[in-house]
């Protein structure tokens, strides 16, 4: 599926883009825009999609995005079928580099931050002190207006300018063509897995939902993913159960069917397989890591 253009209508007293997003869960697809943006979610977790990058959010994730870099958020299940205790709910910021005249982004001064933005082409998870006093700032621009509004905007992009508190989420090698065509099968066979992955997806099914033959999906597959499909999906569905096992008490059986496992052993094989330790032990080293550094 093509990335959907997304705009967001802005104020006309207003240089720039501030909005909290509530619901149910976050309702935007795979989609792009020629801002900047900076979101912070404040409630939910889930699943973030940017560029080529596949990973998990929950509160307090901190992403800037850069323009026209495809990205969504999907909610975990019991946000999308109505069973979370609590909304979703997320501060987005957008700006475009003329927001403060055409000549702004070029002061000296800047510079510093125009580096910031080149990174930015790949989105940036913001990690650290700088996510916590980034996160302060989203919620104050939030009640603020006029200078005292944009003043908390700089204040960010200070932070971030002398921050290395980051990391690069899609690949270095990763493009997105806009015009790309409708049926693009990389966008559509990748958020298919990333919404479906805890189900059993077949080789067929997935075949289908690319509109290709069995032996046609598995050559392409391979050679745009350098993986084999199964491979993928259980990259994913381990990824998955990490965050699982790291931040709820399920038991590792409930786990393994919850991440699309049908039996223990075979989890048990790909967890080895891919983190190079059982989910057991996977979940005492997170502990003991716990433990030494809040106590």
């Amino acid at each position: 599926m093509k990335a959907i253009e997304c705009r967001l209508p802005q104020e006309f007293d207003k240089s720039f883009i501030v909005f909290e997003e509530k619901g149910p869960y976050f309702p935007v697809p795979w989609h792009y825009h020629p801002e900047y943006e900076l979101v912070l979610v404040t409630k939910s977790t889930g699943r973030r999609m940017v560029g080529d990058h596949i990973g998990y959010f929950n509160k307090g994730d901190l992403v800037f995005i850069g323009p026209y870099l495809p990205h969504f958020w999907v909610n975990d299940p019991e946000y999308l079928n109505g069973k979370a205790n609590t909304p979703a709910e997320a501060i987005v910021i957008h700006f475009v580099d003329s927001f403060l005249g055409n000549d702004f982004m070029n002061i000296p001064e800047m510079e510093p931050f125009r580096k910031f933005l080149d990174k930015s082409k790949r989105g940036l998870v913001i990690k650290g002190d700088a996510k916590k006093e980034i996160n302060q700032l989203m919620h104050d621009i939030l009640k603020a207006s006029g200078i005292q509004r944009l003043s908390y905007l700089l204040r960010i992009f200070d932070i971030l300018s002398a921050s290395s508190e980051y990391e690069p989420l899609a690949s270095p090698v990763y493009k997105y063509d806009a015009q790309m065509s409708k049926r693009d099968p990389f966008s559509i066979i990748t958020e298919y897995i990333l919404r479906n992955f805890e189900s059993d997806i077949s080789l067929p099914e997935i075949a289908a939902v690319a509109n290709m033959a069995v032996t046609t999906f598995c050559n392409f597959f391979k050679e745009r993913y350098r993986v084999t499909f199964i491979e993928y999906l259980n990259t994913v569905r381990i990824g998955h159960a990490c965050k699982l096992l790291k931040d709820s008490n399920r038991n590792i059986m409930e786990i393994a069917y919850s991440c699309g496992f049908n039996n223990l052993s075979n989890f048990n094989r790909q967890f080895k397989k891919f983190k190079k330790m059982t989910p057991r032990e996977f979940r005492k080293r997170v502990n003991v890591e716990e433990m030494r550094l809040t106590g």
